[in-house]
């Protein structure tokens, strides 16, 4: 099978070229805006596309000639004061990925969604894939997860020929994407082991988060490929991660504290450039749903192996580690490489990757 990936650079998509690779039977089109340096003889084809920019609709229907499937996994995280430019990547992006899709007359796309895309939750219960898909509207990522399923609607209108799946899971970890999340959460003075030394945690009670392992991730797609699946896809382990838990992966003695003031904190050093994280992530931790995966277990024959404890302790780990990947998109996280970057490119809140 051709099987192209966008996103393939990244924290999920690394697991899944890896997966798809292993298997030995299929053809792979890796596409990323910043490709690796090296090029394996037996691996994926790597192409560099940018779909942010309004004019690679000829490079993506180059790339996606002859396949059989698309896996649509790129999106965007930082720069986080530059809305327009993560909306451009994710949204539009999404948009051109569909184009090419509908004009290569590829057989199935599979497109990475989010538990981000969902309404705020009404209580702890998990939700199945029926929850109302309308996100929370003061967090850019979730606005604009809804907005790419939107277009994903549209498609499938119009597109009768095309199967069409969408994966909706909860945070996704790894302890290859260390040093990754190390860039999008801490702030560039403070080195890795930063992460290991905080005495004390203020966050909301009753804070949920559905976490699931990028393996898992790449693991159900893989199924949603061989299966030929359509619909939506819930993918989380079974239990989420509470407040609690991170404070005690952490070390550190967790304070309850109000929502409000915690965001309007967040807000300010955000403001203030002091940190990269937007306000609209707490939002989106607060009214994040439990995730109900069983329809994943049923039709997919799909398990996650790590619990979302195993995730959040494993991830934790990379981080303090500063553990990198392969890829330019999970490279190596040094102080002394974060200032040099701030120096010549600015915060990382306002610039856009080299």
């Amino acid at each position: 099978m051709r099987i192209v990936v966008t996103g393939a650079s990244g924290n999920v998509g690394t697991a899944l070229v890896s997966r798809l690779q292993a298997a030995g039977q299929h053809d792979i089109v890796a596409i990323a805006r910043r490709v690796p340096d090296y090029a394996a003889i037996d691996g994926p084809q790597w192409v560099s596309i940018d779909l942010s920019d309004p004019g690679c609709g000829h490079q993506l229907r180059h790339a996606l000639h002859g396949a059989d499937a698309v896996v649509h996994l790129a999106w965007g995280f930082q720069p986080s004061h530059q809305v327009g430019y993560l909306e451009a990547v994710g949204v539009g992006g999404t948009q051109r990925v569909l184009a090419a899709s509908a004009a290569a007359d590829v057989g199935h796309v599979v497109h990475m969604s989010s538990v981000a895309a969902y309404s705020p939750k009404r209580d702890a219960e998990p939700v199945d894939e029926s929850w109302p898909v309308n996100g929370v509207p003061t967090s850019a990522y979730s606005r604009h997860k809804v907005a790419a399923e939107r277009q994903l609607d549209s498609f499938e209108k119009t597109s009768a020929g095309t199967a069409v799946a969408r994966v909706r899971p909860g945070i996704i970890g790894q302890r290859s994407a260390g040093s990754a999340l190390l860039r999008y959460a801490l702030p560039i003075l403070l080195p890795a082991k930063a992460i290991a030394a905080v005495p004390v945690l203020p966050m909301p009670a009753g804070l949920t988060i559905p976490m699931v392992h990028a393996d898992d991730v790449a693991d159900a797609i893989v199924r949603i490929l061989e299966q030929q699946a359509t619909g939506a896809y819930n993918l989380a382990a079974a239990t989420p991660i509470s407040a609690a838990d991170i404070a005690e992966t952490l070390g550190a003695r967790w304070i309850p504290t109000p929502g409000r003031v915690l965001r309007a904190l967040l807000a300010a050093s955000w403001q203030a450039r002091l940190q990269q994280v937007a306000p609209g992530w707490l939002d989106l931790g607060a009214a994040a749903p439990a995730l109900d995966s069983s329809r994943a277990k049923h039709e997919l024959g799909w398990t996650p192996k790590a619990s979302a404890l195993e995730v959040l302790r494993e991830t934790v780990e990379g981080m303090t580690e500063a553990v990198a990947g392969p890829t330019a998109a999970l490279r190596h996280r040094t102080v002394l490489s974060e200032l040099s970057q701030l120096v010549s490119h600015g915060p990382v809140s306002h610039r856009r990757q080299p």
